[in-house]
């Protein structure tokens, strides 16, 4: 077992092992601001999910927002005059920002949104940037960056386009209005709604899915998605090659087999 321990640079992250160390939870926590995201927090998300990245132990993380109103409200727009409003201190955001969320969306393990209450502009841009998204039926999202007049990023946009398809991201892009949890999954922004009570239990059952199914597999079912949602000259088909015949060489293909004849669970270990 791994002796690898985790702590947040910022306590407006809080950062957990659950209880069989395969899942690790990154929860947003600036409540009194509906976890509007500070400059710290999203610092504190590369150096976790670096951490994570070399764990053996971690099957899943899980990215939350603290209470009970709000996944992520956008950006603390209290730290707007002093870090967006001249040129340089614009490109800093800026930078901070893409480098949390690419971190998210290059994590090579399975990542998982748990959404309650309002997910707005910067929280949608977590949201999206992670495999899975499961919400809450009080879930509100919307996209508001024409209401402020902001540049929005290439990388979000294409993750929204990616999602939901020109016309939608258009629509939710160009009108910044609000959609609740159902309208939201059936567009594809987010994977499954529940209502509020049954989250914990959604969300265990990802959880499991994940502690028990092949993690080398997992892995690379993830890395061949990325490249087909590359444009067609830029996929590498020798990596997704390389990334397949990694599985059927590796011991849990072997224990997968095993199980199977021998009809028990199969006990896999990411080796």
């Amino acid at each position: 077992m791994s002796a690898v321990t985790y702590q947040s640079i910022t306590e407006r992250v809080k950062v957990w092992l659950d209880e069989d160390g395969s899942t690790l939870q990154i929860q947003f926590n600036n409540p009194d601001r509906h976890n509007a995201l500070s400059v710290d927090m999203w610092e504190a998300v590369v150096p976790l999910l670096s951490t994570a990245e070399s764990d053996d132990r971690i099957r899943l993380v899980v990215f939350s927002g603290a209470g009970e109103k709000a996944f992520v409200s956008g950006a603390d727009i209290t730290q707007f005059e002093d870090l967006r409003a001249a040129q340089e201190a614009v490109a800093r955001y800026e930078l901070m920002a893409e480098q949390a969320l690419m971190g998210i969306y290059n994590f090579s393990k399975p990542t998982l949104a748990c959404i309650k209450g309002y997910c707005i502009g910067g929280g949608v841009n977590v949201a999206m940037s992670c495999d899975i998204r499961i919400a809450s039926s009080d879930g509100v999202f919307a996209i508001p960056a024409a209401r402020l007049g902001l540049g929005y990023r290439y990388s979000a946009l294409k993750n929204l386009v990616d999602l939901v398809g020109p016309a939608m991201a258009k629509d939710l892009f160009f009108t910044a209005r609000r959609i609740d949890a159902n309208e939201a999954r059936n567009i594809g922004l987010i994977t499954r709604v529940c209502e509020t009570s049954e989250l914990p239990a959604v969300q265990a059952e990802y959880k499991k899915a994940l502690a028990e199914n092949a993690p080398i597999t997992v892995r690379a079912g993830k890395a061949i998605i990325a490249e087909i949602l590359k444009a067609s000259p830029e996929i590498d088909h020798d990596k997704c090659r390389q990334l397949i015949k990694d599985c059927f060489e590796s011991e849990d293909y072997s224990e997968g087999r095993r199980a199977f004849m021998e009809k028990r669970k199969p006990v896999f270990r990411g080796k």
